[in-house]
């Protein structure tokens, strides 16, 4: 099947390209292993001029990494009551419908809406973007081209919640502006030329998904709880019930991370090597947890920090 036209024409004169400027927060940095939204922002706008706007915050049914948390400072009870990504999903493409997107490191931004969507059960739209990271390293010499030091660089107002999505979406704006502005007096004037500026179009990533089981994807998603078989390096075989916390890609090789109720700590289990998985229904957790709490008291001497299974 062909590719869908551009939502937006090429030849069309920058100051009516209808643009949606976007920013997410979410719990890590990679959706493909289990990480989520928890804020987008969106703000549409129309022949320069704000049109309509999202800002909201999003429950990812999981937790949010220390590191994220350390960025964005959203905190698990902030989310406990927000709404899931499958009930903010019809407002996300009503805004991006048509538009041409514009962020900062947008393709971050993209490839986790385009996860969530296709989690959400949405077909995803072939979107065009516009990187102001990507313009701004072509056209202007600064120290450092992050959000923030570009925002300094150039004198840009600031409402002082850096990391929090609508405020990065609005100083994205006003960095998206200046960079036009400049371009504008070299002569660009159409969608066209400013793609051709940022070095090329920026469309929606459909990345090739993780060859994960889907009772792993399940319990990523949803906080679940599995049951396996693994076999460890000396070959012997142990059951466990484990609690998903993400993935890692090592040396060609997925590998789940959990926490182990077995080890009662965090373990990492290489997928190659689980020989039967399960989820888990949650009314038979604390029973099949004490099973294993019994059976084979924590063995672990010394020391911290993550360890295989």
């Amino acid at each position: 099947m062909a590719d869908a036209p551009l939502p937006v024409s090429p030849e069309t004169l920058l100051d009516e390209v209808p643009l949606a400027f976007v920013d997410v927060e979410t719990t890590g940095l990679e959706p493909s292993y289990g990480d989520r939204i928890c804020e987008v922002a969106i703000l549409r706008c129309a022949y320069g001029e704000p049109a309509a706007r999202l800002e909201q915050l999003v429950n990812p049914l999981r937790p949010i990494s220390p590191g994220a948390f350390a960025v964005n400072g959203i905190s698990a009870d902030m989310l406990a009551d927000a709404p899931v990504f499958p009930q903010v999903a019809p407002r996300v493409l009503a805004l991006l419908q048509g538009a041409v997107l514009v962020g900062h490191n947008v393709a971050f931004d993209i490839g986790f809406i385009a996860t969530e969507l296709r989690q959400a059960g949405h077909a995803v739209p072939r979107f065009v973007a516009l990187d102001t990271c990507k313009l701004a390293r072509r056209t202007l010499v600064a120290n450092g081209y992050s959000l923030s030091r570009l925002s300094r660089h150039l004198g840009l107002p600031s409402n002082g919640r850096e990391h929090r999505a609508m405020a990065d979406v609005e100083t994205t704006r006003a960095l998206y502006e200046r960079l036009v502005d400049g371009l504008w007096g070299r002569g660009l004037r159409t969608l066209g030329e400013l793609l051709q500026a940022q070095g090329a179009p920026l469309e929606m990533a459909r990345p090739a998904p993780l060859d994960v089981p889907p009772v792993i994807q399940d319990a990523l998603r949803g906080q679940g709880l599995l049951q396996l078989t693994y076999i460890d390096d000396g070959g012997r075989r142990t059951e466990r019930l484990c609690r998903p916390t993400k993935l890692l890609s090592w040396e060609g090789r997925v590998t789940l991370v959990a926490h182990c109720y077995l080890r009662g700590a965090i373990r990492h289990f290489r997928l190659d090597r689980i020989a039967h998985l399960e989820a888990v229904e949650q009314g038979d957790a604390r029973a099949v947890a004490a099973q294993a709490a019994g059976r084979a008291p924590r063995q672990d001497s010394g020391g911290g920090g993550l360890r295989d299974a």
